[in-house]
């Protein structure tokens, strides 16, 4: 349903908003051991994140990745939108290219509505709200 590129995204986007913000921005060598993301593929996905204005970045000696509190407002779903477009949350479970639920596959009910309560729910989360819960002990990142 999600592909590994979202969640190292996500990884990526929870650490940005429990260790940055405008003042301490955090350069990808730095987020890419504590997430166990490769750098270079960390680095392509905070840089499609950063374009579609759903990070914050600055260039030079003090620049970085961060997020601003706007930034941590915006819901999880906008960083699967940005990554794998939301075709991909919709894609049929067994690849098949015709699955609807006008044409549905051997498990498309079984897996649908489980699909419709996560999808709102990555809506109605706010990064922030993922941050807080780990900030709290309520969740783990490895940080």
């Amino acid at each position: 349903m999600i592909s590994n590129s979202s969640k190292y995204a996500i990884k990526a986007v929870l650490f940005l908003a429990i260790h940055s913000d405008e003042e301490h921005k955090i350069m990808v060598k730095d987020i890419s051991e504590p997430i166990n993301v490769p750098q270079a593929y960390i680095a392509k996905l905070l840089q499609e994140l950063a374009k579609q204005k759903l990070i914050s970045s600055t260039r030079g000696p003090k620049g970085g990745f961060y997020l601003s509190e706007e930034d941590k407002k915006r819901n999880v779903m906008d960083i699967v939108n940005v990554i794998d477009g939301e075709k991909r949350l919709n894609a049929c479970l067994l690849s098949l290219e015709r699955c609807n639920s006008d044409n549905p596959c051997p498990i498309h009910h079984l897996a649908n509505q489980s699909r419709v309560v996560l999808m709102k729910k990555l809506k109605k989360t706010t990064i922030n709200e993922l941050a807080l819960d780990v900030k709290k002990g309520k969740s783990k990142l490895p940080l």
